[in-house]
């Protein structure tokens, strides 16, 4: 028995005593029992009535991967190889690299419930509650080399941005793997873009793209991160994650089929019309060095042009960060 089985069972939103659900899964009451109490450390709601038993005190949408393949369009579905659906993993993005080891992972897709080694951008750590974000890694080969991936990972974020503006949303694009909630309140860091490359400069390369997107994120949790988060349901209310993820997943793999072809320059003017830091002063914090300056938009090659008085900087990312007023 898993968390996902429990949930399943009790997605009706009707009452369930632990004997029924122990019947059904094939288990002891005890083991309902501490099921039930990780769904609560998990913080997943649930309601006990004494006499009725339990249920679930909101609905949570599992992840369905034949669900999501159906909503694929004809161009899209043919380009996805394998579509992974798990419960826990460590990693989704480790999870395709170790699919390339084995001679697969391109064109495949890996979602997870949750993760206990997620991580974002410089290595930091990427939380999110189970079974309430999308945790989505997409694995492709490319032929032409890394040279041929400048703008990529800016690419992925006005992917990203147009299927959460078809939803409703307001979104806006931090250079260079954010995507922010755009709030009365400010901008509120709402998904960040991961992608890792093996392979050769001018020769066949292998990426994972890995995306952590909010989808619902509990009070709690908001508070115990270190910066204001946002989730997409705090502008588009009951939105569905199974549908949020097949157009995800559509969106990037027809970027993937085109960027090899037509570089960065494409998505470019898409890019910098939603630039969240556009014609402000941002600080730019280059290990232990820093300095202040204008931010522009970014090049035809995804660099970002920082003006210091009468000088034009381009980043090219790294081990660069930028931070501009919330």
């Amino acid at each position: 028995m898993t968390i996902g089985d429990l949930i399943r069972l009790m997605s009706d939103g009707d009452f369930h005593s632990g004997e029924q659900l122990g019947e059904r899964l094939g288990v002891s009451r005890t083991a309902v029992w501490k099921q039930l109490k990780k769904l609560e450390a998990l913080g997943i709601p649930l309601e006990a009535v004494k006499g009725l038993g339990y249920r679930l005190g909101e609905p949570v949408e599992l992840l369905d991967g034949a669900g999501i393949v159906s909503r694929l369009d004809s161009q899209s579905r043919p380009a996805l190889r394998r579509l992974f659906v798990e419960e826990s993993l460590d990693s989704t993005n480790a999870f395709l690299r170790e699919r390339f080891t084995q001679g697969a992972g391109h064109g495949e897709v890996c979602l997870a419930e949750s993760q206990g080694a997620g991580r974002g951008r410089r290595g930091r750590r990427w939380v999110s509650p189970w079974g309430r974000g999308l945790l989505l890694s997409l694995g492709w080969r490319f032929e032409n080399g890394v040279a041929a991936l400048e703008g990529l990972s800016l690419a992925v974020g006005v992917v990203l941005a147009d299927v959460l503006e078809r939803e409703g949303a307001r979104v806006a694009l931090k250079w260079p793997n954010d995507l922010l909630l755009v709030t009365e309140e400010g901008r509120r860091k709402l998904a960040g873009i991961l992608l890792e490359v093996q392979g050769d400069l001018e020769g066949p390369c292998e990426v994972v793209i890995g995306i952590g997107l909010n989808v619902f994120l509990p009070q709690a949790m908001r508070e115990a991160v270190d910066q204001p988060v946002a989730a997409v349901a705090d502008q588009v209310p009951g939105i569905s994650r199974n549908a949020l993820a097949a157009a995800l997943i559509g969106g990037l793999l027809e970027l993937m089929q085109r960027f090899e072809g037509e570089g960065f320059g494409a998505w470019q003017a898409a890019w910098n019309a939603r630039h969240a830091h556009a014609d402000q002063e941002v600080e730019v914090i280059q290990g232990s060095q820093s300095y202040r300056g204008i931010a522009q938009g970014v090049d035809g090659a995804g660099h970002l042009e920082v003006r210091c008085g009468d000088e034009l900087r381009r980043l090219a990312g790294g081990e660069i960060s930028v931070r501009g007023r919330p």
